[in-house]
Protein backbone atom coordinates (compact mmCIF):
# COMPACT_ATOMS: atom_id res chain seq x y z
CA UNK A 1 0.00 0.00 0.00
CA UNK A 2 1.18 3.48 -1.06
CA UNK A 3 0.67 6.58 1.12
CA UNK A 4 -0.28 9.42 -0.75
CA UNK A 5 2.41 11.87 1.49
CA UNK A 6 5.05 10.66 3.26
CA UNK A 7 4.71 10.50 6.80
CA UNK A 8 6.86 12.96 9.07
CA UNK A 9 9.66 9.86 10.08
CA UNK A 10 10.28 9.29 6.69
CA UNK A 11 11.26 13.06 5.68
CA UNK A 12 14.89 13.98 5.80
CA UNK A 13 15.36 17.22 8.44
CA UNK A 14 14.68 20.13 6.79
CA UNK A 15 17.53 23.28 6.80
CA UNK A 16 16.59 26.20 9.14
CA UNK A 17 14.62 29.16 7.52
CA UNK A 18 17.53 31.03 8.91
CA UNK A 19 19.13 31.83 5.42
CA UNK A 20 15.87 33.62 4.10
CA UNK A 21 15.45 36.00 7.33
CA UNK A 22 19.19 36.68 7.08
CA UNK A 23 19.29 37.73 3.32
CA UNK A 24 15.87 39.59 3.66
CA UNK A 25 17.78 40.94 6.67
CA UNK A 26 20.71 42.02 4.61
CA UNK A 27 18.98 43.58 2.31
CA UNK A 28 16.70 46.05 4.29
CA UNK A 29 20.04 46.57 6.80
CA UNK A 30 23.39 45.99 5.16
CA UNK A 31 25.06 48.03 8.02
CA UNK A 32 24.00 45.90 10.75
CA UNK A 33 24.41 42.34 11.34
CA UNK A 34 21.57 40.40 11.45
CA UNK A 35 20.53 39.19 14.97
CA UNK A 36 20.60 35.15 15.48
CA UNK A 37 17.36 33.44 15.74
CA UNK A 38 16.44 30.39 17.83
CA UNK A 39 16.88 27.83 15.47
CA UNK A 40 20.52 28.91 14.99
CA UNK A 41 21.11 27.70 18.79
CA UNK A 42 19.36 24.43 18.37
CA UNK A 43 21.26 20.96 16.66
CA UNK A 44 19.53 20.02 13.27
CA UNK A 45 16.90 17.14 13.86
CA UNK A 46 19.08 13.64 13.48
CA UNK A 47 17.30 11.81 10.80
CA UNK A 48 14.76 8.37 11.87
CA UNK A 49 16.56 5.25 11.27
CA UNK A 50 14.52 2.98 8.39
CA UNK A 51 15.04 -0.06 11.35
CA UNK A 52 13.47 0.51 14.87
CA UNK A 53 17.11 0.51 17.22
CA UNK A 54 17.55 -2.27 19.96
CA UNK A 55 18.62 0.80 22.65
CA UNK A 56 16.54 3.82 23.54
CA UNK A 57 18.90 6.25 24.43
CA UNK A 58 18.27 8.54 27.72
CA UNK A 59 18.99 11.69 29.24
CA UNK A 60 17.72 12.97 32.47
CA UNK A 61 18.66 16.39 33.34
CA UNK A 62 18.03 18.43 36.25
CA UNK A 63 18.63 22.16 36.81
CA UNK A 64 22.16 21.70 38.68
CA UNK A 65 22.95 18.77 37.03
CA UNK A 66 22.85 15.68 34.43
CA UNK A 67 21.99 12.54 35.64
CA UNK A 68 22.24 10.71 32.64
CA UNK A 69 23.60 11.67 29.52
CA UNK A 70 23.35 9.27 26.24
CA UNK A 71 22.61 6.30 28.52
CA UNK A 72 21.64 3.55 26.29
CA UNK A 73 18.36 1.43 28.10
CA UNK A 74 16.00 -0.78 26.82
CA UNK A 75 12.96 0.57 28.68
CA UNK A 76 12.33 3.91 30.32
CA UNK A 77 8.93 4.49 32.50
CA UNK A 78 8.14 7.97 33.85
CA UNK A 79 4.96 9.54 35.92
CA UNK A 80 3.09 11.46 33.42
CA UNK A 81 0.23 13.74 34.16
CA UNK A 82 -1.66 11.04 32.21
CA UNK A 83 -0.57 7.92 34.10
CA UNK A 84 2.51 5.98 34.15
CA UNK A 85 4.28 5.81 30.34
CA UNK A 86 6.49 3.59 29.06
CA UNK A 87 8.78 4.03 26.29
CA UNK A 88 10.64 0.99 23.87
CA UNK A 89 12.90 2.05 21.45
CA UNK A 90 10.97 3.04 18.39
CA UNK A 91 8.17 5.09 20.21
CA UNK A 92 5.97 7.57 18.36
CA UNK A 93 7.53 10.99 18.99
CA UNK A 94 5.35 12.36 22.20
CA UNK A 95 5.60 15.01 24.63
CA UNK A 96 4.87 14.51 28.64
CA UNK A 97 4.31 16.34 31.67
CA UNK A 98 5.49 14.45 34.95
CA UNK A 99 4.05 14.62 38.03
CA UNK A 100 5.65 13.57 41.04
CA UNK A 101 6.51 9.95 41.21
CA UNK A 102 8.89 7.35 39.63
CA UNK A 103 11.09 7.00 36.76
CA UNK A 104 12.84 4.10 36.56
CA UNK A 105 15.29 3.08 33.54
CA UNK A 106 15.64 -0.36 32.83
CA UNK A 107 18.88 -1.79 31.15
CA UNK A 108 18.50 -5.37 31.29
CA UNK A 109 18.24 -6.95 34.40
CA UNK A 110 19.65 -3.68 35.79
CA UNK A 111 16.92 -0.62 36.87
CA UNK A 112 17.85 2.63 38.02
CA UNK A 113 14.97 4.43 39.91
CA UNK A 114 14.88 7.94 40.52
CA UNK A 115 12.10 9.66 42.41
CA UNK A 116 11.03 13.08 40.25
CA UNK A 117 8.81 16.11 41.70
CA UNK A 118 7.74 17.04 37.97
CA UNK A 119 9.39 18.01 34.73
CA UNK A 120 8.50 17.20 31.13
CA UNK A 121 9.39 14.28 28.75
CA UNK A 122 10.32 14.26 25.01
CA UNK A 123 10.62 10.95 23.18
CA UNK A 124 11.80 11.50 19.76
CA UNK A 125 10.72 9.53 17.14
CA UNK A 126 14.93 8.25 16.55
CA UNK A 127 14.74 6.58 20.07
CA UNK A 128 15.68 9.02 22.01
CA UNK A 129 14.32 10.46 25.20
CA UNK A 130 15.06 13.62 26.93
CA UNK A 131 13.38 13.72 30.46
CA UNK A 132 13.79 17.48 32.27
CA UNK A 133 12.84 17.13 35.65
CA UNK A 134 12.40 20.15 38.55
CA UNK A 135 14.09 17.51 40.91
CA UNK A 136 14.96 13.96 41.76
CA UNK A 137 16.85 11.99 43.85
CA UNK A 138 17.92 8.60 43.43
CA UNK A 139 14.55 6.35 45.47
CA UNK A 140 17.64 4.38 47.64
CA UNK A 141 18.65 8.12 48.99
CA UNK A 142 15.02 8.35 49.94
CA UNK A 143 13.99 7.57 54.09
CA UNK A 144 11.02 6.27 54.66
CA UNK A 145 10.53 7.02 58.18
CA UNK A 146 10.89 10.91 56.60
CA UNK A 147 8.08 10.79 54.26
CA UNK A 148 6.01 8.93 56.40
CA UNK A 149 6.44 12.14 58.62
CA UNK A 150 5.74 14.54 56.31
CA UNK A 151 2.71 12.66 55.12
CA UNK A 152 1.38 13.02 58.62
CA UNK A 153 2.63 16.41 58.43
CA UNK A 154 0.64 17.58 55.79
CA UNK A 155 -2.27 16.04 56.43
CA UNK A 156 -2.29 17.80 59.36
CA UNK A 157 -2.22 21.51 58.20
CA UNK A 158 -3.91 20.28 55.69
CA UNK A 159 -6.67 19.73 57.92
CA UNK A 160 -5.82 23.04 59.79
CA UNK A 161 -5.67 25.19 57.41
CA UNK A 162 -7.72 28.38 57.25
CA UNK A 163 -6.80 30.36 53.52
CA UNK A 164 -6.72 29.17 50.44
CA UNK A 165 -3.09 29.82 50.38
CA UNK A 166 -2.09 27.29 52.98
CA UNK A 167 -4.84 24.90 51.94
CA UNK A 168 -2.71 24.65 48.21
CA UNK A 169 0.16 24.48 49.87
CA UNK A 170 -1.10 21.54 52.29
CA UNK A 171 -2.01 19.96 49.27
CA UNK A 172 0.73 19.78 47.31
CA UNK A 173 3.07 18.25 50.32
CA UNK A 174 0.32 15.51 51.01
CA UNK A 175 0.44 14.98 47.00
CA UNK A 176 4.43 14.85 46.62
CA UNK A 177 4.69 12.30 49.88
CA UNK A 178 2.13 10.35 49.06
CA UNK A 179 3.75 9.86 45.61
CA UNK A 180 6.93 9.64 47.87
CA UNK A 181 5.18 6.55 49.95
CA UNK A 182 3.83 4.92 46.52
CA UNK A 183 7.54 4.79 45.60
CA UNK A 184 9.09 3.56 48.14
CA UNK A 185 6.21 0.61 48.76
CA UNK A 186 5.21 0.05 45.10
Amino acid sequence: MRLGRPFSTVLPAEASADSNFVEAWRKAIPNIEPPRTPSAFMATRPATPSSIPSKLTVNFVLPYSSELSGKEADMVIFPATTGQMGVLPGHVATIAELKPGLLSVHEGNDVSKYFVSGGFAFVHANSFADIIAVEAVPLDRIDPNLVQKGLTDFTQKLNTASTDVEKAEAQIGVDVHSALNAALTG
